[in-house]
């Protein structure tokens, strides 16, 4: 019994920061509703992606327990949920390739590289804080917007790519926005507005250039009238953090606020694209 509670523990299993899950699941819902067409050939990309996004924690506890920064007896459950989500990663991607999409595998080759220098920086006990690698991940996961859109048409079509940029961008954007309301937090006080300002230009460079791509896009015609709407969100919520810095607010409750701006976003998004 204990062995069994052993090898279904949640850390192991499930990944632990919360706030992730929404760099896979916005670019993964925006290909699939700019797709226009849900089948199995979604469900089977998404499932894949889903099983790729997993996977990180039990590798990265096996990684963790093997340079001495876990206990050794969380192995076998890491090798456990290595086995289940490899498997049904491979059932999907079978799947995939059953329906002729092998071009997709492509997209994945990116991914390698950057997980690996994850799982480097985790042995040598040096991935926390890492927004660089944190925005090159995210840019992996977008792929899964340009996936979708192209199992949703059945076809490869340019402006896949199109929606890619635009979700990482998005997803960079807010990594960005989130590192700063982190940073507030162990202000003494409200600073000078000009402090503020400063401390919030990167956060406020990212996001107008976001607002701005999209515009001009939108006004030559090459992307929807009102796509940047969503993106004048992100930019208005920039705004609105750094006027008002997060002085002692507990993270969790600056991540539920990012995980609803990054869900009203994808749901602007899906909607002013289509």
């Amino acid at each position: 019994m204990m062995e069994r509670k052993s090898l279904l523990n949640p850390t192991i299993a499930i990944p632990q920061d919360h706030g992730a899950w929404v760099f896979l699941f916005s670019p993964l819902l925006i290909g699939l509703f700019a797709g226009g067409r849900l089948a199995w050939d979604s469900a089977f990309l998404a499932l894949a992606a889903l099983m790729a996004f997993l996977i990180r924690q039990p590798v990265t506890m096996a990684v963790k327990a093997c340079s001495g920064r876990r206990p050794r007896s969380d192995l076998p459950a890491a090798r456990f949920w290595i086995l289940i989500y490899g498997a049904v990663a491979l059932a999907a991607l079978t799947g995939l390739v059953l329906h002729g999409f092998v071009d997709i595998f492509y997209l994945a080759v990116p991914g390698v590289p950057v997980f690996a220098w994850h799982l480097y920086l985790v042995s040598r006990r040096a991935e926390r804080k890492q927004a660089g690698v944190e925005i090159l991940a995210t840019g992996v996961l977008a792929l899964a917007a340009p996936a979708a859109y192209w199992v949703g048409k059945g076809l490869y079509d340019p402006l896949g790519w199109a929606l890619w940029l635009l979700t990482w961008l998005q997803s960079a954007a807010s990594i960005v926005h989130a590192y700063l309301r982190l940073e507030q937090r162990s202000l003494p006080g409200v600073p000078p507005r000009s402090f503020r300002w400063k401390m919030g230009r990167r956060a406020l460079l990212y996001t107008s250039f976001n607002l701005a791509l999209t515009l001009a896009a939108a006004l030559t015609g090459f992307l929807p009238h009102f796509i940047f709407v969503p993106f004048l969100l992100q930019w208005l919520e920039t705004l609105w953090g750094i006027i008002h810095p997060a002085i002692g607010v507990k993270p969790t409750r600056i991540g539920l606020r990012q995980l609803l701006v990054s869900s009203l976003f994808t749901v602007l998004f899906i909607l002013f694209w289509r």
